[in-house]
């Protein structure tokens, strides 16, 4: 497949080293592709399960014609050779967790030309719930749409974590496994521009991408998703442990 519009030298020679690497690790089944916008800059969003997925979401991207720009903590730009590499490759900064987030995307949306994306996980963790369904997202990719207004993407994948687990160590690469990635349509956030950037507000766009990318991922493993998603707030004690996940709470 001809790689036509990422312009970043950096980029498509990252490219030459982990395209081919991922090809040998995965068979893809890439669906719906007409979804992404043909033009112009944009927000892609996708669910979050291993470790992984954050590759195969970026080489997806990649290879529909797109140069995926990754949110990153700012203090990963100061260090020598992590830096270097996200500096040439045109990541953006962001001060997480603060209004800052914002700007950040607003800064980054006017070099967001020429094909070019800004990737974003929303949960901003790998996912707890146990059979690894979506759960409650952070507002900080509400934040960033409403202040920038780019159209918002929903990705749903699946089939990552099937090489490596959720905080796996070893990747497993045989039988090579596939990895399915589908697109829906934007999601539309228009009747939310206008408003106060509360938190009814940010949690109603919040919750429209993450439904939008659970229905998408519903469709993918054919199967109904839970009523209601995992709530990582309600069980603090899971943010850090990796091993055991409490039952979802499900009206």
């Amino acid at each position: 497949m001809p790689i036509a519009r990422p312009d970043s030298r950096a980029y498509r020679a990252v490219a030459r080293v982990v395209r081919p690497l991922m090809f040998a690790m995965v068979r893809y089944d890439w669906r719906n592709v007409e979804n992404l916008p043909p033009e112009g800059g944009f927000i892609a969003a996708a669910n979050h399960v291993t470790e992984l997925d954050a590759v195969t979401f970026a080489h997806f991207l990649f290879d529909q014609g797109y140069e995926p720009r990754i949110l990153a903590k700012r203090g990963l730009f100061t260090t020598p050779l992590v830096g270097s590499v996200l500096r040439a490759t045109r990541m953006i900064p962001v001060d997480r967790g603060t209004t800052a987030a914002a700007k950040s995307l607003e800064d980054a949306a006017a070099q967001l030309g020429g094909g070019a994306c800004v990737a974003i996980l929303p949960e901003g963790t790998l996912t707890r719930d146990p059979d690894l369904w979506p759960m409650e997202a952070k507002t900080g990719l509400a934040r960033m749409a409403l202040a920038s207004r780019l159209p918002v993407v929903p990705i749903a994948q699946w089939g990552a974590h099937r090489v490596l687990a959720r905080y796996g160590r070893l990747p497993r690469l045989f039988p090579r496994k596939t990895v399915t990635v589908s697109v829906g349509p934007p999601v539309d956030l228009s009747d939310l521009y206008d408003r106060p950037l509360d938190s009814q507000v940010l949690r109603a766009a919040t919750n429209r991408v993450m439904d939008a990318i659970t229905a998408q991922l519903a469709e993918i493993r054919e199967e109904p998703a839970p009523a209601a998603r995992f709530d990582l707030r309600k069980h603090p004690e899971y943010e850090t442990k990796r091993t055991t996940y409490p039952p979802v709470e499900r009206p």
